[in-house]
Order: structure tokens, then sequence, then C-alpha cells
């Protein structure tokens, strides 16, 4: 039986499960009305039916989620077990190829094989994948109706099935709230090990100071002195991510949210909005073509006509021209929101003092935003600093120290993302820097969110 049929048939289960417990409550409710035990009713019909209907179905799915992982063991172990598997090479990784090919067969997930021995697995593959299938699902029955048997003889007026759905409900909220939390935990805890064990290979003051990265020549067998310098990157990042795309997302998210807010008519505001916040939406390679088929040569044929040689088709303006397009929308959408929240009462009191809409603007309304400004343009410095498929396409590979917008940079997420691109071997400098890379991407990005924090603090106000 397969999957999505045993998935299927457990809900009907649960439905079944549900109705039926609620019909029951519904009938033992009404003779204790009849009676005059009005009080002895506690929760109401629903929560019967959902008592029972998570009885149901929660130990049946815990069963499968864990029968998913060891049934494939045992199905391995019973195709070894089989006569056809004798003549299996002893070498793990030819009989582990092959095993896997006779199971892809045996699914249909392949048409033939390449090896001809696998050809002789596919049946004893198919038998135990069906016997362990079957099995699999009929002990999810048998815990499903259990489950359900055992929650159905506690359906009574006074059973406080209420309380045990919230208990319930309660605790899957917990979970869900702190698996951010331990997924942030489990993070730091990886960047950490890792990143130890890279600055036991390399020494921490040459990777934070050094103005020489090439990791290949590392990989070579050169040796790690003067090989992973990583300011190259460091500067990379801030000036495509922080300096070139920020200068062009500010004043252009802030102008457009000054204008949607203030000057637009309620029609242009109506389609002028939606359309700016699809910016959001296009995909980054999308922007990653354009900046590299369209921006970078325009860029690359202008610094030619103005006398600067050397310009690259590949360059940091380029790159930090589109990601600055890019992320207008994080930039303006937050100050939309936060100008648009500012209290009328302000603005009018403004414009009835005789300052003009402009200075009410610049000394009123944007003060009294400034929270929700600064917190859009945190949002999109994040967003510029974590961009890779634009720094890609459009500023190179090459980790240069450099001014000139129009060379090749690199940034440090493309470079994470070059470092453990194919079959690496994680006992290496070279592949372990990646990790490095990211600890330190995090430590600053939580400093500059402690700062915002701190400086959104400062210039808060309350408004009635």
């Amino acid at each position: 039986m397969t999957g999505p049929a045993i998935l299927l048939l457990l809900a009907g289960l649960g439905a079944i499960a549900w109705v039926s417990a609620r019909a029951r409550a519904l009938r033992l409710a009404g003779v204790a009305r009849a009676s005059g035990r009005r009080d002895a009713v506690h929760s109401l019909p629903g929560y019967h039916g959902w008592y029972v209907a998570l009885w149901t179905l929660i130990p049946a799915g815990i069963f499968l989620a864990v029968w998913a992982n060891v049934s494939p063991g045992l199905v391995t172990q019973s195709v070894l077990a089989d006569p056809a598997a004798q003549s299996l090479p002893m070498d793990g990784f030819s009989r582990s190829a092959i095993l896997g090919e006779a199971r892809a067969i045996a699914t249909g997930a392949q048409a033939g094989a390449f090896n001809p021995a696998a050809n002789a697995l596919v049946e004893p593959y198919r038998t135990a994948l069906s016997h362990y299938g079957i099995a699999g699902a009929v002990l999810a029955l048998v815990l499903a109706f259990a489950g359900g048997a055992y929650a159905f003889t506690r359906v009574r007026p006074d059973f406080r099935a209420r309380t045990r759905v919230e208990r319930l409900v309660m605790a899957t909220l917990l979970i869900a709230s702190l698996i951010a939390i331990i997924t942030t935990l489990g993070i730091v805890a990886s960047l950490l090990w890792e990143s130890f064990r890279f600055f036991s290979m390399v020494n921490p003051i040459d990777f934070l100071f050094g103005i020489k990265w090439s990791p290949q020549s590392a990989a070579m067998g050169y040796g790690n002195e003067d090989a992973f310098g990583a300011v190259p990157l460091f500067w990379g990042t801030i000036f495509i991510g922080a300096i070139i795309a920020m200068i062009v997302a500010i004043p252009l998210g802030l102008m457009s949210a000054i204008y949607l807010t203030q000057y637009a008519s309620p029609t242009v505001r109506k389609w002028m909005k939606p359309t700016l916040e699809m910016l959001a939406g296009v995909p980054t390679v999308v922007y990653g073509y354009f900046a590299a088929l369209t921006i970078a040569p325009a860029l690359r044929d202008f610094a030619v006509m103005i006398g600067i040689h050397g310009a690259s088709s590949e360059s940091a303006l380029a790159a930090g021209l589109v990601m600055g397009v890019m992320i207008i929308p994080f930039v303006s959408s937050m100050a939309d929101d936060s100008i648009a929240a500012v209290p009328q009462s302000m603005r009018d009191g403004s414009l009835a003092m005789g300052a003009t809409t402009s200075e009410t603007i610049s000394r009123v309304l944007i003060p009294a935003a400034l929270p929700g400004v600064v917190g859009g343009v945190l949002l999109a410095v994040s967003r510029a600093i974590g961009e890779t498929m634009i720094v890609v396409m459009a500023a190179g590979l090459a980790a240069n120290l450099t001014l000139n917008p129009f060379a090749s940079v690199t940034t440090v997420t493309t470079q994470i993302v070059q470092l453990l691109t194919g079959d690496q071997e994680f006992d290496s400098a070279k592949t372990l820097a990646a990790f490095a890379l990211g600890l330190v991407l995090f430590i600053v990005t939580l400093l500059l969110n402690i700062v915002a924090l701190r400086v959104v603090k400062k210039y808060r106000e309350a408004y009635e």
C-alpha cells in the first residue's frame, strides 16, 4: 500500500472518529440535560470529536514517521538475505550503487539498469517493499483503531475534552515558536564548531586583516599563509550591498513612499503601490540576467566613453545598481506604512501652524516615522548583504580590493557558495573557510541589528 493511500485512509478514519465522537457527545449531553444535570456537561461536542480524532491520527502518524526511517534498512537487509544477493561485490561503494539502482527500478524511478547485477535484485526489492509496506500500513491502522477506541470510551458529559485539546494546541504552538530558536542555536553551534576547526589551521588575524584571498592555492598545496585574507570579500560586500545599493534604494524608496502617502491621489496610489511592490517578487536570477546582459555592458561602454580604461563587463556598479532597484520595495513599503501610521492630527497641526507640506514632511512626519524607516533600511541592507545571484552574474568572482566601481569584485555570500559547491572535503581549510565567512557575516548582521534597535529606541516617541 502506497504512502498517499495510507494517509488518505487515516484521514478518512479521523473524519469518521470526529463525527462518531461528536454524535455520541451530543446524545449523552442531551440525556444529561433531560435528566436535569446541566452542570455535568463540561465540553462542547466538537471538542470530544477533536479529542477522539487526534487520538486516532497522532499515534498512527508518529508510527508512520518512524517507520519511514526504519523500513528502508529492513528492506535492504531482506534483499541482502536473498540468494540473488550472494553474488554482489564486497566493495561497499559498488554494492551500494547496485542496491540503489535495483531499488530505483523496483519503485519505478528508473526504467532500466546500467549494471546487470541490479536486474537480479529487482524482484527481491519489490517483494520486500510490498511486504514491509503492507506491514507498516496494517500496524498504522491498528494504532489508529486502538487510539480511537480508547478515546471513544472516554466520551461522557463530564469529561474535560476541551482542556485536553487546548493543551495539545498550546503544546503545538509552543513547539512551533521554539523551532526558530532551536534552528538559530543549531546554526550558531555549527558555525562556531566549523569556524573553530578553520581557525586551528589559519591564523584569525591573517583571516580578518589579510588582503589576499586565494583559497584555491591553499587547496593545491601551496600553504595557508596569505591565502585566506578576507578583507577583499568584506569590502566587496560593503561596496556593493551597503554603499552602491543603498545609494540607489534609500532615496528612491523614501521619496516614493512620501509621494504615495502625501501627494498621490487614491487612484494613483491604488495602482502604483502594488506595481512598486512587484519588484520584490521578481526572481533574483532575472535581475542577474538583466544586470549581466543590459546594465553591465552599458556601464562598460559608458566608462570607455568618458576615458576610464580597463573597465570590466562585470563590475560592482552594475551589481549594486540592479540590487538597489531590487530592494527599493523593502525601503518603500516600510517607510510607507510608518508614515501612514503617523496620526493625522500631527500633520494637521503642523499645517495649521503655517508650515508648508514639505516642511511638515521633513520636520514632523519623517522624524515621527523614523523607527519604521530605519527598520526598512535595515531589512534592505540585510537583503542586499545576503544576495548572491546578482553578484555572481554581474560583479564576477574576483576578490579585488578596489574603489573603482567599474572593476570586478566579489562578496562574502558569493564565495561561500563557491567554496561549498561540488564534492568537498570538510577537512580542508578551503572548505571550512565558508563557515568562518558565515560566522563573520552573522556577527556583523547581529551588531547592525543591535545598533538599529538602539537608534529606534532613542528616536521612538509615543503618540496618542
